[in-house]
């Protein structure tokens, strides 16, 4: 005061009744006081830049602060600052009042942001800190202790869930405030959008009004799950890719929303941080593939809009990159997906007017309807990004609320649709009906005539297929008959014993091949002539026929020589029976064409499965054992046993 006071008499004037200092004597008075007045001003300004704006007043009963306009901010370009330097002059003057009238948004940053708000509690009280954006790198919290020492707080989408200072789907943290004034401090620094909604709770109100915002997340949430499964079933059902189309559609939306509004963090994934930061836009990038998949089979616009089709896969291309893209840069994922789903969306609404303009599609409406609307959310959320429009309640939930109305028109356009095939079924159904009964009548009129002629040839081919029958029944018989005694020749012996044998292995019972040969046949034949010969072939024949039993078979295999196959045979001594009486039978005398012959036999039996399992191997063993009987004098038999 004392400065002052010689300020005004020594080198003012009087204005009104007030002393007014002149420039001359404000410059004639500093260089007076020198360096002494320009230490007590810097003083003066250091403590005012470092206390910042006037403390907001906290009033427990109030509920809750909106704390934007409270804020000062200063940017770190080179993320070197600390705590202790922003209480350093040079800092401390760096920090500016935010102009912001909703939530702060410094859209896509590579710097940190420091924000600073002193406020003022009339009590020791409890608060929440709430910064409602999720999706951010790192947020820390500094607080002073009642010594003046800042405690930090942090939570981050690069560290597990549990390593939150508050569990909750957004970034809170517990304040302890002391009574009096108290400067808290912030630290942000992200690569997505810089976006930090931040509010000051009582924790009663914050529990309160958590509570419904769960309820409508949860109700947001169901509602995908519900028309994911139906539309995964009408998938298995129909097996229309357009529908599993709908489905990924739809999925990659929920999991880039749950990761937006921190759902996912918290329940999804909570000990997979690596996921978690980049969910996020990985998510919207393959909403934006899947997306532009299900307008490409929705729409048919390979074959409606062939040009667009190529436009419609660069966005494909675009979206592919942009996932791929975060393994190098998440900034450049998230630039590429924002532009990437605004481009996209625009692009769809235009494919969807021209389809329901130029070709009448009705399932277009929907279509269009639905894309209008998610492109009302998806360039709300994209400009909000870039801090192109103010963040508030509408730019944050845009995308939700645009998303959620998309998905019920796009469900039921795929009702639509399906409503659409079964019309279209049925038409093709009638006239292909219609078609039908033409012909009908076209055919109608010919067909008493064709019935006539198919009658007339199905007689002629019915006679000519009764010839063929009996001609190759007659040609089956003479194939496997002998034309001189009638009996069965060696074809026949092949099949007759070869079933034979297939029978026995099953009912396990035995089989007796007799192979004969006559003894005096060839004097006789020679004596006589050939026509004697055949009648006593002949006769042979019959008396074998009437010797055996109904079940064995008799073969002639050539010349005199003949087979008989017994089944069924348990013991030797059936056959052994059957020998005699042949043997007994063929010694008779034998009236031939006048003459009285007499002729004999030698017999070699083989036995299944004692001599053999094959054809060939019986038919040897007999043959051996009927030379044996021959070389003893003929008139017998010879076997193994």
């Amino acid at each position: 005061m004392t400065g002052a006071a010689n300020l005004y008499t020594y080198y003012g004037y009087v204005h009104n009744g007030h002393r007014i200092p002149t420039q001359s004597a404000i410059a004639a008075f500093l260089m007076k006081q020198g360096l002494v007045f320009l230490a007590v001003v810097c003083a003066l300004l250091a403590t005012s830049v470092i206390a910042g704006a006037s403390p907001l007043n906290l009033d427990p009963t109030a509920g809750s602060y909106p704390l934007t306009q409270c804020f000062d901010v200063a940017e770190d370009v080179h993320k070197a600052y600390r705590i202790d330097d922003l209480q350093t002059p040079a800092v401390a003057a760096q920090f500016h009042p935010i102009t912001a009238t909703g939530e702060i948004n410094f859209g896509y940053s590579e710097s940190a942001y420091w924000l600073r708000c002193n406020l003022s509690a009339p009590t020791a009280s409890s608060w929440f800190l709430e910064i409602a954006y999720p999706s951010l790198d790192s947020v820390q919290v500094f607080t002073p202790d009642r010594h003046g020492n800042y405690r930090m707080q942090e939570a981050s989408d690069h560290l597990p869930f549990s390593a939150r200072p508050y569990p909750h789907r957004n970034y809170v943290f517990p304040l302890e405030l002391n009574p009096g004034q108290t400067t808290l401090y912030l630290r942000v620094r992200s690569d997505g959008t810089l976006t930090i909604p931040a509010t000051l709770w009582v924790p009663e109100a914050f529990h309160k009004q958590d509570t419904g915002i769960y309820t409508v997340l949860a109700i947001y949430y169901g509602m995908f799950i519900a028309l994911g499964l139906y539309n995964l079933l009408l998938f298995f059902s129909l097996r229309d890719h357009v529908y599993l189309e709908y489905v990924l559609f739809i999925t990659s939306i929920a999991i880039g929303q749950a990761s937006l509004n921190g759902l996912g963090n918290q329940f999804l994934w909570p000990d997979w941080p690596v996921w978690g930061n980049v969910a996020l836009p990985v998510g919207f990038a393959l909403s934006g593939l899947f997306g532009a998949l299900f307008t490409r089979s929705f729409l048919v616009t390979p074959a409606n809009v062939p040009r667009l089709n190529l436009l419609n896969w660069l966005f494909i291309g675009w979206f592919t990159v942009a996932i791929l893209a975060h393994l190098y840069s998440y900034r450049l994922a998230s630039e590429m997906t924002s532009l990437g789903g605004v481009g996209y969306s625009l692009f769809a609404w235009w494919v969807g007017l021209y389809c329901l303009i130029r070709h009448k599609q009705i399932s277009a409406r929907y279509f269009l309807l639905a894309w209008t609307l998610l492109i009302i959310g998806v360039c709300a959320m994209g400009a909000r990004n870039f801090g192109w429009v103010p963040t508030s309640f509408f730019t944050t939930y845009a995308i939700q609320i645009g998303s959620s109305l998309e998905m019920l028109l796009l469900s039921f356009a795929l009702a639509q649709r399906i409503h659409t095939v079964r019309k279209e079924k049925h038409l093709a159904q009638a006239e292909t009906l219609a078609t039908k009964q033409q012909m009908e009548e076209v055919l109608q009129g010919n067909e008493q005539k064709l019935e006539a002629r198919v009658k007339v040839r199905t007689n002629e081919l019915e006679v000519v297929n009764d010839r063929l029958r009996d001609s190759e029944q007659a040609l089956a018989k003479v194939a496997r008959q002998d034309p001189l005694t009638g009996l069965g020749n060696r074809i026949a012996l092949h099949d007759e014993l070869n079933a034979a044998l297939e029978r026995a292995r099953r009912a396990q019972t035995g089989v007796a091949v007799l192979l004969i040969d006559l003894d005096n046949f060839k004097p006789i034949n020679d004596t006589y002539g050939h026509a004697v010969g055949d009648n006593v072939l002949v006769g042979v024949a019959q008396r074998l026929k009437i010797s055996v039993r109904k079940s064995d078979s008799v073969i002639r295999i050539g010349g005199d020589e003949f087979v008989v196959i017994m089944e069924g045979l348990q013991v030797i001594d059936h056959a052994k029976a059957l020998i005699a009486k042949l043997l007994q039978l063929l010694a008779e005398p034998l009236n031939a064409s006048g003459i009285l012959v007499h002729v004999g036999a030698s017999i070699g039996m083989s036995r299944f499965p004692e001599d053999g399992a094959t054809i060939q191997d019986l038919m040897d063993k007999a043959d051996t054992f009927m030379y044996a009987a021959k070389a003893a004098g003929g008139k017998s038999y010879r076997y193994s046993g």
